[in-house]
């Protein structure tokens, strides 16, 4: 078992765009609930299975798989909540932090998040200067919600 320890923040401008290429996740949600989540997610050829536990403050439980890209395709296609979750995912590198922007796409078109994992909660983080306010705590921005409440909709 790992312990995903994470911050996320809103993206305050677009200096970032040129620090990275873009790679097309397609995620869904097969259990999302006041215990933890399950998700599927497509990644290129790639399939993942995790398992979440409810967050703690910004840590949780984490339990990711590797499953055959037709397996998570299947998922995907039959037992997730809709509406998937489509982003672009670029991978920028600051200080000895690797910070992922997630620019959504379809009925979260228009969001774009900033999240870096931490070792230690209390991780002393250096931030960008195209970060933008902390919302860690704020679960409309968990992406679990986003299903249930897309950002097209707030």
């Amino acid at each position: 078992m790992a312990i995903e320890i994470e911050r996320k923040f809103l993206v305050k401008d677009q200096s970032w765009r040129t620090l990275a290429t873009g790679t097309v996740y397609r995620q869904g949600y097969i259990m999302s609930g006041a215990n933890g989540t399950v998700r599927v997610r497509l990644v290129g050829d790639c399939g993942y299975l995790t398992i979440k536990s409810a967050s703690q403050g910004i840590s949780r439980s984490e339990f990711e798989y590797v499953i055959p890209a037709a397996d998570a395709l299947e998922l995907l296609e039959t037992l997730c909540d809709r509406p998937l979750i489509e982003k672009m995912r670029y991978k920028i590198p600051y200080g000895d932090l690797l910070w992922e922007v997630d620019e959504f796409m379809g009925e979260n078109q228009g969001l774009v998040v900033a999240e870096v994992e931490l070792t230690s909660p209390d991780q002393s983080v250096s931030l960008p200067e195209w970060i933008g306010p902390e919302v860690s705590g704020d679960h409309r921005y968990f992406n679990s919600s986003l299903v249930k409440f897309p950002f097209s909709k707030w």
